[in-house]
């Protein structure tokens, strides 16, 4: 079963997105802040990450950009997703493998990560 790992202060959010990935089959984790991201990866290795860009007083954006930079976590997919429809602010974000805009589709997001996953295979 492929993991994924879903980061959002939206603790509502979170739980319809852990609901819907795991009615597709997906083990699904989950993290409200992105202070212990790195320790959570460490310890369930997500085949794919979902990690929302306004995280508190953390940027979602900084934490891609330095996944991307580490040897042991650039190759898994990260999607980005955010309320903010502003596609200039992924230009600081670490080159992520997609972007989605809340509120999303249901079918918009299990395509991305279905085609996330299927190119990171």
């Amino acid at each position: 079963m492929r993991r994924i790992l879903a980061v959002d202060d939206d603790k509502d959010i979170l739980e319809i997105i852990k609901y819907i990935l795991e009615d597709s089959g997906y083990e699904v984790d989950t993290l409200t802040e992105g202070k212990n991201l790195f320790d959570r990866i460490k310890q369930h290795e997500p085949d794919l990450i979902l990690l929302d860009i306004m995280l508190g007083n953390l940027d979602g954006r900084e934490l891609c950009k330095t996944l991307k930079n580490q040897q042991e976590t650039k190759n898994i997919p990260i999607i980005l997703i955010s309320a903010s429809h502003n596609p200039g602010m992924l230009s600081q974000a670490g080159s992520p493998d997609d972007f989605i805009a809340k509120p999303f589709d249901i079918d918009v997001l299990l395509d991305s990560i279905n085609r996330q996953l299927r190119n990171a295979a």
